[in-house]
């Protein structure tokens, strides 16, 4: 009955135009979707690129000057942007931090269109006011981005529904299911090699096209072995999640516009209402701390210790001798009271930002218990791991560009606190960012898919047999 149903199923698709149809909007839609998050990739890969290159004309101008300066020599700029103060080079010439993306980036926008790729932290600046965001369009965010995990997750169940939403309804409203009563062969089992064939060829067409539309667009897949093979996993999983889907609807439901309507119903509220309201309760439940507090606090505390610098920095020096080893620290500048202070101002505020990043865990660990409530979330969560745009991913570099703020700032304080010039010499010395993912790639959310798939699957095969006990002549 199996080879029968084979030969059968593939001359039905093929006369019905199915295969081509799907062959032909898969392309466009794979490809398209490819091509846009490749000019995503590329967009951020040219600022990256942009922002080094500047920093390496500023890099050779201040060389310049230094030179002119160790040389006696008189410059044409404001006294404050002379290199040889430590404290212009720290403000006036910051390293990029840069987060390059990954090979496999442009599958899936992730958090990209929300945070920034490269920051340029300076000596003054508040490691806890950095800025991560960058501007983007309303509009965008409101509807997303075109790219391969949207194709997946939000399309790709729309074609299967169409695909197999009247597997055995449309043999009924036809008159040829009485036919098949002959055959010994129960309806469970009957739909479900129906349903099978069907996944075995849209997975088919799915692998060959995704490879194809990479492979022109120039992209090797099969230099990144285990992320190609973890997202072709995670297709077949979540497709084999739908077919589920439509295993149970098809035996259950009824007509053809039932089913239609049922499957449907069942896409909106996988795919949009349990992440919205998950999403929801996550904010209500654990709520972040009010900025505007955060900014105010922030505000009054820089105010207090204004006024009481002399005090900071005698207590600042005290505790750091090494900042004092000669006599020239009694030439206290602004600069001197001003890093000192600023040292206090981020200590008190630890506390404050330490809420802030507890309830972002907090959220994310709410999320995570529930997400197998959702194959939508599951499979966002993975494409995003696996594109290194995940939340995790920039809140690694978040904390890398923090701790390289610090070690920047750590590394020019001791010129300024023994009144020693920077030189050309001291240039090799400056620190240089380099962001390292720490992500690890995981391949847990494939094995939460399959096991949903498995139980929609018994549901419908014991579920069924329980219920009725029916034949295929019954349901005729």
């Amino acid at each position: 009955m199996l080879s029968y149903n084979f030969k059968y199923e593939l001359k039905l698709l093929l006369r019905s135009r199915w295969i081509q149809l799907l062959s032909v909007v898969l392309l466009l839609l794979f490809g398209f979707s490819a091509f846009n998050g490749m000019e995503k990739v590329e967009k951020r890969k040219n600022d990256i690129i942009a922002a080094k290159l500047e920093v390496e004309e500023n890099d050779k101008l201040m060389l310049q000057l230094l030179d002119s300066v160790e040389r006696g020599l008189a410059v044409s700029v404001p006294r404050w942007t002379i290199p040889s103060n430590p404290m212009a080079v720290g403000n006036y010439h910051p390293r990029v931090a840069a987060m390059e993306p990954q090979p496999m980036a442009f599958i899936a926008t992730g958090q990209a269109d929300l945070f920034t790729h490269y920051v340029k932290p300076t000596v003054s600046g508040d490691d806890f006011a950095l800025n991560f965001t960058e501007m983007t369009s309303p509009v965008q965010l409101l509807f997303g981005s075109f790219d391969l995990a949207f194709v997946i997750i939000y399309l790709l169940p729309l074609l299967i529904i169409a695909f197999s939403y009247n597997v055995l309804s449309a043999e009924k409203e036809s008159g040829s299911l009485r036919l098949l009563a002959a055959q010994p062969i129960g309806i469970q089992n009957w739909v479900l090699q129906k349903l099978g064939l069907r996944f075995f060829w849209l997975a088919i067409l799915v692998i060959t096209v995704l490879t194809v539309v990479l492979v022109v667009l120039g992209i090797n897949p099969f230099s990144e072995v285990a992320i190609y093979s973890g997202l072709l996993g995670l297709v077949l999983a979540y497709m084999l999640f739908w077919f589920a889907v439509a295993f149970l609807v098809n035996l259950w439901v009824g007509s053809s516009a039932k089913n239609a309507v049922a499957m449907l119903g069942l896409w909106v509220v996988f795919v949009l209402l349990v992440p919205s309201v998950l999403n929801q309760l996550g904010n209500t439940l654990y709520p972040m701390p009010s900025r505007s507090l955060m900014i105010n606090e922030m505000r009054s505390m820089k105010a207090e210790v204004t006024e009481k610098q002399d005090e900071i920095l005698d207590n600042f020096l005290r505790d750091h001798p090494e900042y004092a080893i000669n006599d020239t620290t009694q030439q206290r500048g602004f600069y001197h009271r001003y890093m000192a202070s600023q040292k206090l101002v981020k200590e008190e505020m630890a506390p404050l930002i330490s809420s802030y990043e507890e309830q972002l865990r907090n959220q994310q660990n709410w999320i995570g218990k529930f997400k197998w409530l959702s194959p939508a979330i599951i499979a966002q969560e993975s494409l995003n791991k696996m594109a290194g745009t995940a939340t995790e991913d920039y809140e690694g570099f978040r904390k890398q560009v923090v701790g390289f703020a610090g070690k920047w700032r750590e590394h020019l304080m001791p010129f300024l606190y023994n009144n020693q010039d920077f030189s050309q010499a001291d240039y090799d010395a400056l620190p240089r960012f380099t962001y390292q993912n720490e992500t690890e790639l995981q391949f847990g959310g494939l094995g939460i898919l399959l096991a949903l798939s498995l139980v929609l699957f018994a549901t419908g095969i014991f579920g069924y047999k329980k219920l009725s006990g029916a034949g295929i002549l019954d349901q005729a």
